[in-house]
């Protein structure tokens, strides 16, 4: 039964990829990895397969990737699937063969040879604007941003009217740290004049998508400033649209759109929950927690100290200050519009910071308490505040939602850390029972973290993501007497195969072996990430 079932399946798949390679389908690899599931541990219900490490020896995966390889080397060969079939085939049909043959790939995280694939297809329809996107996002993901810029632009000036091309762009230029470009690109299709930039003209579309990828580069560029003004911008939207849905009562029960109007509704119930939203404060609470963190960062925009000048000195900086404040209300008053777009962000800056993480975390504790990085940002701000009960209670959820979270093991190894150094009179008695009682089953009934760490340490496995990889060895230095070269170990050796494996994370791993000091092991990391990421730059940065 089970032959024949698997028979059925196979000409069924042979079918199915025929007919829509012909077609010229570009979304055929993403429809055909729906197939690619697997059971959860308990198995209870199957999951659709995403990481590369588990795509590679999924059944299904080899079986069509085989097939598809047949189909391009008969096409190639007779212009016939098979070279048994009567017909053959449009010359056009090889194209979308090549094309399915990289996603598939893409799939695996085998981005170099997808390029080379793709370059085949570049080479046959030099004017494949689908060809052309998904060059750039194999070489975002390759690690070579500029080099995804140039193409996404390329394939953008084959079809000027194409917004979406437009769109994408502008998102790949934002990523490459290109904000005024990007700005030119997106700014082709706004409604622009004399008195209106494209800024101000995104702003009231609350065009969200672009908010966001510009506060993520300017907070890459140090602009925290401006950065936290374009994430208020975006949660200034959904305030916006939660007060605006009181205008669809009246419409909806008098036009008896009952159901769009239960639809509305029920949207509006998860509405702090949506991931524009979540997004954006996420982003918001992590800069405001480096602007605790580094009171340098807002050192230049605070009152300088008057108490150490001389009455001279006193004098001279204050009036210097009065200059500043009214040439920057005459340029206000002169240009409102412009004053907007060169908001620095000073009056967020200057916000108390854990205050403002207090109100969003809490916002997103509420809403969104199935996100594993809602408790971790908790955990963050709670911590900073002496809240220790509540620190406790956002690592428990943590734990409750991704017990294999690396977010998790670092904040439970700092928690533990934290703790073990306190004093016995540091908390009252109630905080110190919960504490004595709770932390035992963070650290998985370990009673040191040494201990707790130590068997995280041992329980990596071939296929332990690169993120707990880092934070096991940047534990084992921290709390153990384990040399950082050993410690690197639990990176070098196997890091690179197992799962998480992405341009970022191995950036993330160079810099974690940077910081440890483990000079040889560093070498090595970058000459195993080049041989999977040959396009991937300035990893030791």
């Amino acid at each position: 039964e089970q032959t024949n079932g698997a028979a059925a399946l196979t000409k069924s798949l042979d079918q199915y990829m025929r007919k829509r390679i012909v077609k010229g389908v570009p979304s055929l690899a993403l429809d055909l990895s729906s197939l690619l599931l697997a059971e959860d541990d308990a198995k209870k219900y199957y999951s659709r397969v995403t990481d590369p490490a588990d795509v590679k020896s999924h059944k299904v995966f080899l079986f069509i990737s085989n097939t598809v390889q047949k189909y391009v080397d008969n096409l190639q060969a007779c212009q016939k699937f098979d070279s048994a079939d009567t017909e053959e085939q449009a010359p056009s049909t090889i194209f979308w063969a090549w094309f399915l043959q990289v996603g598939w790939l893409e799939l695996a995280g085998d981005y170099s040879k997808a390029l080379e694939v793709l370059d085949k297809c570049l080479e046959h329809t030099p004017t494949g604007v689908d060809a052309y996107e998904v060059q750039a996002r194999l070489l975002s993901k390759a690690g070579d941003r500029q080099a995804a810029v140039d193409s996404i632009d390329k394939g953008r000036d084959l079809d000027q009217q194409d917004r979406y091309m437009n769109n994408q762009t502008t998102k790949y230029m934002l990523q490459a740290n290109q904000p005024e470009t990007a700005l030119e690109r997106i700014g082709m299709f706004t409604n622009n004049d004399e008195e209106t930039s494209p800024d101000k003209t995104l702003f009231d579309m609350q065009c969200s998508w672009y908010e966001l990828e510009l506060a993520d580069c300017l907070a890459r560029q140090g602009n925290y400033g401006k950065s936290l003004t374009k994430f208020a911008a975006v949660m200034k939207h959904f305030e916006d649209i939660h007060e605006d849905q009181f205008d669809f009562h009246s419409y909806c029960i008098r036009k008896v759109t009952l159901r769009a109007y239960c639809n509305v509704l029920d949207w509006e119930d998860h509405l702090w929950k949506q991931p524009y939203y979540r997004r954006a404060a996420e982003g918001t609470i992590r800069l405001y927690l480096e602007v605790h963190d580094d009171p340098s960062i807002t050192a230049a925009y605070k009152e300088p100290d008057y108490s150490g000048m001389s009455a001279a000195e006193k004098k001279k900086a204050k009036a210097i200050a009065r200059k500043k404040k009214k040439q920057a209300e005459k340029k206000a008053a002169e240009a409102p519009d412009a004053a907007d777009e060169e908001d620095d962000g000073k009056e967020l800056l200057l916000k108390d910071a854990l205050d403002e993480c207090r109100k969003l975390s809490a916002i997103l504790s509420k809403h969104a308490p199935k996100e594993v990085s809602t408790w971790i940002l908790q955990y963050d701000v709670a911590i900073r505040r002496g809240k220790v009960l509540l620190a406790v209670q956002a690592l428990l959820r943590a734990r409750a939602v991704d017990p294999q979270s690396s977010d998790l093991l670092a904040r439970v190894v700092d928690f533990g850390t934290k703790m073990e150094k306190s004093k016995s009179d540091d908390y009252p008695g109630v905080v110190k029972e919960v504490i004595d009682v709770e932390l035992p089953a963070l650290l998985d009934n370990h009673k040191l973290v040494a201990d707790y760490v130590a068997s995280a340490a041992t329980s990596v496995e071939a296929l332990t993501s690169l993120p707990t990889r880092v934070a096991i060895a940047e534990a084992l230095v921290l709390v153990s007497k384990t040399s950082p070269a050993d410690a690197a170990k639990v990176i070098i050796e196997g890091g690179i195969d197992g799962r998480i494996v992405n341009a970022e994370t191995c950036k993330a791993a160079a810099t974690a072996l940077k910081a440890l000091n483990a000079n040889d092991a560093c070498a090595r990391w970058e000459t195993v990430v080049n041989e999977r990421f040959p396009l991937l730059k300035d990893l030791a940065q």
